[in-house]
């Protein structure tokens, strides 16, 4: 992508960027710790408690995972207006952000309730089936607060208050472990619910930080500005989802094919699939990083573009690629040279530990290929523009990644880390042409209409 910017403007971009990723980032995190958390504690319990933990975390992640792409429409949306100064429009969109929150999170607890019905048709062992229904209820009603506490996030990022999101993510992680600890093993007349007990540990952690940041939005001082009263239009509230729709879709795109790339490593045999998810346990702590650039620059795009300062879109987007960059590289480094040392303290097989460091060493260059895509994407979702992205995107995942990874694996003789390499072409293809459309619609004049 050629840029014509001066160096300072880029570096003056710098600060900004750092200032909303470090707060996503953390806020991720805290939200991602709740099932470490549930399997730290479930551990003393035995196998099934922690399989259906597992189970219901992958089914969770699909769903939140949509959840969260529809509603970042509410991010840039708050960010345009707040860089046009348009206040009482930010305030509109904070209420019908709201009611789109209680909306999608409904929605996302009945899919979630939906799938539950599914897993005997998935071949889930009868006995985790059976000890976990009330497990399951309550980590599919756990989406409904946790959608409207996300709308809050949202808008707090958007007008410079990210740390306020991290405040209440924290609270929700903070009340999870003392929660956890009284109604898994009881305390006093409290009866040991034991699995049971994390779910509904879970839902009244979430619930309790969503009535700590309503009651911050509804009494604190500096919420004034938030709290002006705007009527709830059916109009908005669509308009804002079908926006924040093709990410949701593309979300769910993007987690559905790392589960057929898990399923697919499992055809090369056990050792193949052990190794897999050892990269994959560690992997996924850093795959917070990407996600908050993208938010991150998002934010940023939609502030400048909001205050007509079309000339500032290259500048900002290149902070952040610059910074999503070095901090990727950092973590590919970590994989390709410490790999085989971060598998061995996870497993002492050696059979593991050389399938895991082969993975590792692939998604070593993945972390920039993923670098790109998502600092790109974040970007043109600044721009309002998410359709382009998230087909752009979905065909990368699953017409080229997929099966170029399986040729790759079986006809290549790459096994199953082959079958990541063709994820890395469909993250190169996906964030070259998202750099691309990014770059038309950024030309010296500025942010072009959508095509």
């Amino acid at each position: 992508m050629v840029v014509a910017v001066g160096r300072g403007s880029v570096v003056s971009e710098l600060r900004g960027i750092v200032a909303l990723a470090v707060p996503i980032v953390i806020g991720l995190a805290a939200t991602t710790l709740h099932g470490v958390v549930d399997s730290v504690m479930l551990g003393p319990l035995g196998a099934i408690p922690l399989a259906a933990a597992g189970l219901a975390a992958a089914a969770n992640l699909i769903v939140y995972s949509a959840i969260w792409g529809v509603l970042s429409a509410v991010a840039v949306r708050a960010g345009q207006a707040k860089g046009a100064r348009q206040h009482r429009r930010i305030c509109e969109i904070l209420r019908n952000g709201l009611a789109l929150g209680w909306t999608v999170g409904a929605l996302g607890a009945t899919v979630m309730g939906l799938f539950w019905f599914a897993l005997p048709w998935m071949g889930q062992p009868p006995e985790v089936r059976a000890a976990m229904p009330l497990y399951w209820t309550a980590m599919s009603l756990m989406l409904v607060p946790y959608s409207v506490s996300t709308v809050f996030r949202c808008t707090f990022e958007a007008v410079g208050r990210a740390w306020l999101g991290v405040a209440f993510a924290a609270v929700s992680l903070g009340l999870k472990v003392p929660l956890n600890a009284i109604l898994i093993y009881g305390l006093g007349p409290l009866p040991a619910l034991g699995l049971a007990g994390a779910g509904l540990a879970t839902l009244l952690g979430e619930a309790l930080a969503l009535a700590a940041a309503w009651a911050y939005w509804s009494h604190a001082r500096s919420m004034r500005r938030l709290r002006l009263r705007r009527a709830v239009a059916a109009r908005e509230i669509a308009s804002c989802a079908w926006e924040g729709a093709p990410l949701g879709a593309l979300n769910v795109a993007e987690t559905g094919a790392m589960a057929v790339i898990t399923l697919m490593i499992g055809t090369f045999g056990t050792v193949a699939l052990a190794g897999n998810q050892v990269a994959l346990s560690v992997g996924g702590v850093f795959y917070v990083l990407p996600m908050a650039f993208s938010g991150a620059v998002a934010i940023r795009v939609a502030q400048e573009q909001g205050a007509g300062r079309l000339d500032a879109l290259r500048p900002v987007t290149l902070a952040a690629l610059g910074l999503a960059l070095a901090c990727m590289a950092v973590v590919g480094a970590l994989m390709w040279f410490g790999g085989r040392a971060i598998a061995a303290a996870i497993t002492d097989d050696p059979a593991v530990i050389a399938a895991a460091t082969a993975i590792f060493a692939v998604f070593a260059l993945n972390q920039i290929g993923d670098a790109v895509q998502s600092v790109m994407l974040g970007a043109l979702r600044g721009l309002s523009e998410t359709v382009f992205p998230a087909t752009v995107s979905t065909v990368a995942y699953w017409a080229v990644g997929l099966p170029l990874g399986w040729a790759f694996a079986t006809w290549g003789g790459q096994g199953a880390p082959g079958i990541w390499m063709g994820f890395l072409v469909a993250l190169v293809g996906s964030g070259l042409a998202l750099s691309l459309r990014f770059s038309a619609r950024t030309g010296l004049r500025g942010a072009a209409p959508a095509v």
